[in-house]
């Protein structure tokens, strides 16, 4: 399959919908990733690379503050 050329908007659209898919935890890595290669039509080296980009640089949602649930506060 030959890969399609990225924007830094696109890569990160994925890497948030990678992150927060992942986040839920209602499906393995594995198939999250899946999902993801097939939803937004990339190859699993572009994947691999951005998902590196989006940590080494901390895109959205990671440099987010984390939301508390109001029972576990105070």
């Amino acid at each position: 399959m030959r890969s399609k050329r990225l924007t830094v908007g696109q890569k990160k659209e994925i890497f948030r919908a990678l992150v927060l898919m992942q986040d839920q935890g209602e499906v393995p890595v594995s198939d999250s990733k899946k999902r993801i290669m097939e939803q937004f039509h990339i190859t699993e080296n572009q994947l691999r690379q951005l998902s590196d980009e989006g940590i080494e640089k901390e895109w959205p949602p990671l440099d987010e503050e984390p939301v508390e649930s109001p029972e576990l506060v105070g």
